[in-house]
């Protein structure tokens, strides 16, 4: 029999990534979204965490942005 979960894939860079496993990894246990880590670049996520993910990949590039004076 196939076990089959419902989620999306995140494509990006290793940064990125690496944020993204850090929010995760910020979480208790039972609100942790990562399905599976594919390779450095993918991610397999439940699908309810897209526009969280989103905001806070948002927020965090308005924090490390330069904006020129």
């Amino acid at each position: 029999m196939v076990n089959a979960i419902k989620g999306l894939f995140i494509s990006c860079d290793e940064p990125m990534a690496q944020f993204i496993v850090d929010l995760n990894a910020s979480l208790p246990a039972s609100e942790r979204f990562v399905v599976r880590m594919l390779d450095p670049t993918h991610m397999y996520v439940l699908p309810h965490v897209g526009g969280m993910i989103k905001s806070k990949v948002e927020e965090f590039r308005k924090l490390n942005s330069f904006k020129p004076q």
